[in-house]
């Protein structure tokens, strides 16, 4: 049975400020690097339409800042709260996705409702949603209710995860869907359930993947834009089309900071889901690399924290919070890239966007919490015994 049992780690306890340091240090220049890209993505369109071409630099730099102190809050909160008050967190997500569909709270941009519009900005329900699962899960996998050959116990989780996916997918915003979907099977995986079980899951789930494009005429086009996106190059296939030229056109070193000709209102939501098109197009492969590795490190130095965590709750939260990253980032790069159909997703730190900095921010706080914390456990030369996967055998 899996329970909360303290693991004591064999790295050196004044080592988690090294770690501390360099996720720190990560988030401050992935966020920094936002700023300049979304600025770069977008003066031309914010002079156009709100006559202040530094309005989404503006916006983007009040959300880092909001941000860094939601960050500090989060890492000064003591984690061993959540299991307390992980049922109120779950209450306020599913909260905020019902929020969505009141007349005159929820924001309808391009067809969808995501947003609820507050009286000086408005927040994405979802961007919320996906980590108050994470620490949902987190708390309920070190509860004792788990036994790792039973998939009755695993219930809650499914139960859960598949209600917030039908939520999210009726505002509708597939890509969010795909991304809690994802985290949910990782965070079983990681909890110990047995592998024919999660197949069990992932064959409906992909069963249903073509239904749901079929339900939604948008969704058939986008993915008929997708095999061809030349058959309606002013149509569907134009984002692809662009973003694509966009990538093609930055070659090795780019055009250059602040030269991009697909800004230019050539590519829709550039500041925002397709952003990294940009980056590819001003600073070429090479930028497009150098990013990508920024990233892994960032995901790298989470799985060290979680690896040396006190607790299984502890590296489960983190563990949670890598996942979201990495399922994320993945999912907007196949989307730019023309790797899967188009699908809105903003990439983490970089895209323009308030609500998904504050957030992520405030998941990075409590990663570096968990890091926080393993100083105060007494170092003991014992075997460690975390990973693979976390669990204890019933």
């Amino acid at each position: 049975m899996i329970n909360n049992k303290k693991v004591y780690p064999l790295y050196m306890p004044e080592k988690s400020k090294y770690f501390a340091i360099k996720i720190v240090c990560i988030v401050l220049a992935l966020c920094v690097f936002g700023c300049v890209m979304v600025y770069s993505a977008s003066y031309y369109n914010a002079f156009n339409i709100y006559n202040n071409q530094y309005h989404f630099l503006t916006k983007q730099i009040i959300g880092v800042i909001l941000g860094a102190i939601a960050m500090y809050l989060t890492y000064k909160l003591d984690y061993h709260i959540f299991p307390k008050i992980s049922k109120y967190i779950l209450l306020v997500s599913f909260l905020f996705l019902v929020l969505v569909f009141i007349p005159g709270l929820g924001v309808e941009n391009y067809g969808a409702k995501r947003w609820i519009g507050l009286p000086f900005f408005t927040i994405q329900a979802s961007e919320i949603a996906k980590f108050g699962f994470v620490i949902f899960c987190a708390c309920y996998l070190v509860s004792g209710r788990v036994k790792t050959s039973n998939f009755i116990s695993y219930l809650p989780i499914i139960i859960i995860g598949g209600l917030m996916c039908l939520l999210i997918i009726l505002e509708p915003n597939m890509s969010i869907t795909m991304c809690v979907g994802s985290v949910m099977l990782i965070m079983l995986y990681l909890g110990g359930m047995k592998k024919k079980y999660i197949l069990m899951l992932c064959i409906p789930a992909l069963l249903l993947v073509p239904l749901l494009i079929i339900l939604e005429p948008y969704r058939l086009l986008r993915l008929f834009a997708f095999i061809d996106p030349w058959a309606s190059p002013q149509g569907e296939g134009f984002q692809l089309i662009q973003s694509l030229y966009s990538l093609g056109s930055g070659g090795l070193f780019g055009v250059g900071l602040f030269n991009s000709r697909q800004a230019y209102q050539f590519l829709p939501f550039s500041e925002s889901d397709f952003i990294f098109s940009i980056i590819g197009e001003e600073l070429g492969f090479v930028g497009c690399v150098c990013l990508i590795a920024v990233f892994i490190a960032l995901f790298w130095n989470m799985v060290k924290v979680a690896k040396r965590a006190n607790d299984r709750l502890g590296a489960f939260l983190v563990l949670g919070i890598a996942a979201v990253f990495a399922v994320q980032v993945l999912v907007n790069l196949a989307v730019v890239t023309g790797s899967i159909p188009p699908t809105g997703v903003p990439l983490p730190f970089i895209s323009a966007g308030s609500s998904s900095l504050i957030v992520f921010m405030s998941a990075v706080g409590i990663v570096l919490n968990v890091n926080k914390q393993s100083d105060l456990t007494e170092h003991k030369d014992i075997k460690f015994l975390f990973f693979k996967k976390i669990k204890e055998k019933a």
